[in-house]
């Protein structure tokens, strides 16, 4: 079953990829070629690395920092905080990476860098409001017929998902039927134990599935 409701909430603070306004605001802004070597130390220059995280923790843009050297594929240097070596995880686990924020960015039209868990829900998102494939085509930065298949796509996988939960059931042999409907009888219309989804999701389309499949 679909829900779509309407997302009223403010615009998310997540910068685009080519929005480097926040730069300004680092406490590592204006430094001299000196002084901004700190933040690219030897890997055991340990005095150099905790005074560099020492500013980095008092800096009011860590944040859009940290994922500016993960958008942009920054692999040196201290960003964020983090080191090189710490940062590596997150670099490893960037193409799974699934998080909503980002997701309603782009949808309002940021530049974020998604993973493909981000652009399937996109498009997911872009086929059940129903877009043209120009738009998504435009959003992802795509071909025409690239934003063509993955609607396709997308079709086919909210397509694959209703008809699992429309015909919950319907392959039971009609001995367990009868006796799940018995148990649902004595425990005063109380849910049965072998179906996962609450009775809310029970609509009247799949009571109609179920008693033809009887």
């Amino acid at each position: 079953m679909r829900y779509i409701t309407t997302d009223d909430a403010p615009p998310p603070a997540l910068r685009g990829i080519a929005d480097h306004s926040w730069h300004v605001r680092g406490l590592c802004h204006g430094m001299d070629a000196e002084d901004a070597e700190l933040f690219f130390p030897k890997p055991r220059d340990h005095k150099a690395i905790a005074e560099a995280k020492q500013i980095c923790g008092r800096c009011p843009v860590k944040k859009d920092c940290f994922n500016h050297a993960l958008d942009n594929t920054i692999k040196d240097g201290i960003w964020g905080g983090l080191t090189e070596a710490e940062r590596r995880p997150w670099h490893a686990k960037i193409n799974k990476r699934l998080d909503y924020s980002r997701v309603r960015a782009a949808l309002q039209g940021r530049d974020v860098h998604l993973s493909e868990p981000e652009r399937e829900t996109v498009t997911r998102h872009a086929y059940l409001r129903g877009w043209a494939p120009e738009r998504l085509a435009y959003l992802l930065q795509v071909d025409l017929d690239w934003a063509r298949d993955l609607l396709r796509n997308a079709a086919h996988a909210i397509a694959d998902r209703d008809r699992y939960w429309d015909l919950y059931d319907d392959d039971q042999d009609d001995d367990t039927a009868t006796t799940d409907s018995a148990n649902a009888r004595d425990e005063d219309d109380s849910e049965t134990s072998s179906s996962p989804v609450s009775r809310q999701v029970h609509t009247q389309a799949l009571i109609t599935a179920l008693g033809k499949a009887a």
